[in-house]
């Protein structure tokens, strides 16, 4: 009579780690380590695009009781590391554990069943490209750290417009490194389109909704940005006046712009104000208009992202609200002319004429002139 032998999955486990060490086969003998394609992560359930690997990331890798291969190789250019004895492998586009077994399959062809480790030693900068209504579109290289600037390009940069990181990178990063929104951006539509695997794979656009949290409050959803992303800021079809006030007053606006303001304002120049402000404010901070400026005739030049300048007249009116035709938002760089009023042109217009004849002319003249 038999008598049945408690641990047996201990034995087995223990039967495999002799076989193993002896060299002999396994087949047939009962598994328990879940397959690779398993281990790795493969099937990937939940569409989470995980990290690939590309020029620039450190790899620290080495092989389980082997001397001499253990390596801080850096991807090249064209993709691929050199490892001791090995040679160059390719790994552009996979990940950490596509990689592994890459490097195994190689180490495999001279060492009889290699264990490799292989760890991310240092990621290389996210690059991003950052399109549509930010301050200062185009592409970025953002670290893990640093210091985002909240500020417009020939402004001056306060130290409230200052805001540290750490960590991976994220969208509201990418958003602040390019200066801020514009007075037109719109937070419910932020879309980020990303690589779905490596080069040539097809591509994946996200879509974020940043303006519910300044509303409501709430979680946020941030996401972190890989190399290779492309994130776009849409127009507004439109925005009301306490939209405007809450996005300019929020770390998705650059603290201050510059407007250039001139003609009929008592200090005209470059003004300094902060952003989304209204017209309003920018002939405010200029002193306001002269005697001779008419609110009904002010022009703003805008310069497009096409390189043509948009012209617009305004009647200005201080009391509209912000947003509206009468006192619209304004941006970097914009240009405010305040025209004269009717009775000034006139005056200036005789004075023009009579100013070269004016050495001629006395008042005894005139009165002669006149028949006094």
């Amino acid at each position: 009579m038999f008598r049945p032998v408690s641990g047996g999955p201990r034995r087995a486990c223990a039967l495999i780690a002799l076989t193993v060490l002896l060299g002999l086969p396994t087949a047939g003998l009962a598994r328990t380590t879940p397959a690779p394609a398993e281990a790795s992560g493969g099937s990937n359930p939940t569409g989470v695009v995980r990290y690939r690997l590309g020029p620039g990331d450190r790899l620290r890798c080495s092989v389980f009781r082997m001397e001499g291969y253990e390596t801080v190789a850096e991807v090249l250019s064209d993709g691929t590391i050199n490892l001791p004895r090995l040679g160059s492998v390719a790994v552009w586009g996979l990940t950490i554990n596509e990689a592994r077994q890459r490097i195994t399959a190689g180490y495999a062809r001279i060492l009889r069943r290699p264990i490799v480790y292989l760890d991310l030693a240092e990621a290389r900068p996210v690059r991003v490209s950052i399109s549509g209504e930010v301050q200062r579109p185009g592409l970025y290289s953002i670290g893990r750290g640093g210091t985002n600037q909240l500020s417009s390009s020939g402004s001056a940069v306060t130290p409230a417009a200052q805001i540290s990181t750490s960590g991976w990178p994220t969208l509201v990063d990418a958003l602040q490194k390019a200066g801020g929104i514009t007075a037109y951006g719109d937070l419910r539509q932020i879309t980020v389109q990303r690589a779905s695997g490596g080069p040539g794979s097809p591509i994946r656009t996200l879509q974020f909704d940043f303006w519910r949290v300044l509303q409501a409050g709430g979680p946020i959803n941030n996401p972190l940005l890989y190399d290779g992303d492309s994130i776009l800021v849409p127009k507004a079809d439109h925005l009301s006046e306490a939209e405007l006030l809450a996005v300019a007053s929020s770390t998705f606006a650059p603290d201050t712009i510059s407007v250039n303001v001139v003609g009929e304002v008592e200090r005209p120049g470059t003004q300094n104000i902060k952003a989304n402000s209204p017209l309003s404010l920018a002939l405010l901070s200029a002193g306001g208009l002269t005697r001779r400026g008419s609110p009904g005739n002010v022009r703003l030049l805008r310069l497009e992202s096409t390189g043509a300048i948009k012209q617009a007249t305004v009647a200005f009116d201080p009391a509209a609200p912000m947003g509206s035709l009468q006192n619209p938002p304004l941006q970097q760089g914009d240009v405010v002319v305040v025209d004269r009023h009717g009775w000034a042109k006139t005056n200036d217009a005789l004075k023009s004429m009579v100013e070269p004849i004016s050495p001629l002319i006395n008042a005894g003249s005139l009165f002669r002139l006149l028949g006094l």
